[in-house]
């Protein structure tokens, strides 16, 4: 390996130690001085060093402005989404607020609804009876099907809830009070009371299966990173009625997992690693009108009643009616204020029965032959066996009393069965004809 050429290096005018053939000889100093080539080499690594350290500084201030600048960008944005945040909360307060105001318009008073006798007696059954499983009316369209709904919901008392929980829980009945509620009981806890009105959720025919059931909070999981449960339409209808118009347009599983839920009166839901149990204990209110489709045979013997209304036809009730209409729409507390007595009046009569009950009984003769009118029509299954004998006591207890004669089962088991017979498209009776041919046969009448 050849050496190194050895290299001279002097100190120009700036004070800079450069090599001696870059200097030109004006440049050079008066007395230069020339370096051995390993002090100028020191000397030049040392100035580079230097230049090195600054221009690291300098980068280091530049990436600390970028810095500032990106987080202030950040708090930019933060600020504007704070303000949508605000904006959406102010407008969700708004809707609430709305909503609140329209959940007290004045309501069609119950005793003032002409006609649809099988309809109202369905509702009350099961007011009293809520093990009755539910009534499907089907009828033409304009016949006050969601009016009189509506307005048995406003016939009901209110209901003590405790006030800090989701699920219109009771702090006494077992049977509808959240997990939560139960243990802080057991623990001898104080919990807060309030009167709620009976609640009555509205079922849309849009409504996904997430928002019927309930889901992850998605907003406590973005803001907070914690895995919570956002109730649904099944924990706001705790211990009220779930009303789903058009029920007979509704998907299918949809329909079947709102029976589930009435049936058992408790809800569980599997979402995202979170495991809830919460009671859903409802009335499940379905209409519909059979010109746009029926619903499966299966999904239809699941509802406890069903109710067939028709447009009156009667020229006195129809007059009756739409001038009832007028008078509420010109004056709903006045035409209100016409009809408390009589709807305070069946509502005691209704609390009067859903006391009565328990001790209401069938007897033995009465539920033989209720089955044996089932075994005649060719009912599949029990359940038009059981909501027949539960009607006839809720029935019977409407009216006062605790023993369930024949009148009573007339009354009722046509709305029991008429759903759940074959289907016959050659034959042109009305399901309910062909059941009371059936009891008449039946009890010897």
């Amino acid at each position: 390996m050849l050496p190194a050429p050895a290299v001279a290096f002097a100190v120009s005018h700036s004070g800079r130690v450069e090599p001696l053939s870059r200097i030109s000889r004006g440049q050079r100093s008066s007395a230069p001085r020339t370096l051995p080539a390993a002090a100028g080499a020191a000397q030049l690594s040392g100035s580079w060093c230097a230049r090195t350290s600054e221009l690291c500084v300098g980068m280091a201030v530049g990436v600390a402005l970028m810095a500032g600048q990106k987080m202030r960008r950040r708090a930019g944005r933060r600020g504007a989404l704070a303000v949508s945040r605000c904006a959406v909360a102010e407008a969700t307060a708004v809707s609430t607020d709305q909503k609140e105001e329209e959940s007290e318009r004045p309501v069609f008073p119950f005793s003032a609804i002409v006609g649809q006798e099988e309809m109202k007696l369905s509702l009350i059954l099961n007011v009293i009876d809520p093990k009755i499983g539910g009534v499907m009316i089907m009828g033409d369209r304009g016949t006050g099907k969601t009016t009189t709904i509506r307005a048995l919901v406003d016939l009901l008392p209110e209901l003590r809830c405790v006030a800090d929980d989701a699920y219109n829980s009771s702090p006494e009945e077992v049977e509808v009070m959240s997990d939560d509620v139960r243990q802080r009981i057991e623990k001898n806890e104080e919990v807060p009371i309030v009167l709620k009105k009976v609640p009555m959720v509205d079922l849309p025919l849009g409504a996904t299966e997430d928002r019927v059931c309930g889901t992850i909070d998605i907003e406590k999981a973005l803001t907070q990173g914690k895995k919570a449960f956002e109730p649904g339409l099944l924990a706001k209808a705790n211990r009220g009625i779930l009303y789903v118009d058009e029920v007979n347009l509704l998907d299918d599983h949809l329909v079947d997992v709102l029976l589930d839920s009435a049936a058992g009166g408790w809800n569980t839901v599997e979402r995202e690693g979170i495991s809830v149990r919460h009671p859903a204990k409802f009335i499940l209110v379905g209409s519909g009108n059979p010109e746009e489709g029926e619903l499966r045979p299966q999904l239809l013997d699941r509802f406890g009643m069903h109710a067939l209304i028709r447009t009156e036809r009667d020229p006195e009730l129809r007059v009756q009616i739409v001038e009832s209409c007028q008078k509420f729409g010109d004056d709903p507390s006045a035409f209100r204020g016409e009809f408390v007595a009589p709807n305070k009046e069946l509502a005691d009569q209704i609390l009067s029965a859903k006391a009565l009950l328990k001790d209401s009984t069938t007897p033995e003769d009465l539920k033989r032959k209720i089955s044996e009118v089932c075994s005649e029509l060719n009912v599949d299954g029990l359940r038009g066996d059981i909501v027949t004998n539960r009607a006839a006591r809720a029935y019977a207890a409407f009216d006062g009393r605790t023993a369930v004669t024949e009148d009573d089962v007339k009354a009722v088991i046509s709305l029991c069965l008429r759903h759940r017979l074959r289907k016959d498209v050659l034959d042109t009776m009305d399901e309910g004809d062909k059941v009371i041919k059936v009891f008449n046969s039946v009890f010897g009448e």
